[in-house]
């Protein structure tokens, strides 16, 4: 009897644990210090966009990665002075720990001046990411 509770338990810990990761992942939010956080075209290795810049932080074998580098190319070729900047986060390694980076693909909006407005870990939906421009613009 005690080894069928555990096990309900678990199932429920995990099926918790599930929903809640779903419903955040991909998320455009805004963390504690991040309105704080300002990124340059050096620190970033390429120019700013005139009105917002989507920074993607990405690793070579990430799936989700590849789906969201297109998902961005998109809105910024479809918004007028929007840039689409992706890094390599292994080869950026102090800028991802100065971010609090913890998992790719990872995306920033930033305004024109840089400041960072928005932040998503995971796979945000195009949708969203048009919202976050908004917030940017």
């Amino acid at each position: 009897m005690t080894g069928l509770m555990v096990c309900v338990a678990v199932l429920a810990a995990a099926s918790v644990f599930g929903l809640l990761h779903k419903r955040w992942n991909g998320r455009l939010t805004v963390r504690g210090r991040d309105g704080e956080t300002r990124l340059s075209a050096a620190e970033l290795g390429q120019a700013l966009g005139e009105r917002a810049t989507l920074v993607q932080f990405s690793s070579a074998f990430c799936q989700p990665c590849r789906a969201t580098r297109r998902t961005l190319a998109d809105v910024a070729g479809m918004v007028e002075g929007v840039a689409h900047v992706e890094l390599d986060a292994e080869a950026n390694l102090e800028l991802v720990r100065g971010l609090r980076i913890l998992r790719t693909p990872t995306v920033l909006v930033l305004d024109a001046d840089g400041r960072v407005v928005r932040r998503a870990s995971g796979q945000p939906r195009k949708a969203d990411v048009i919202a976050a421009l908004g917030a940017a613009i």
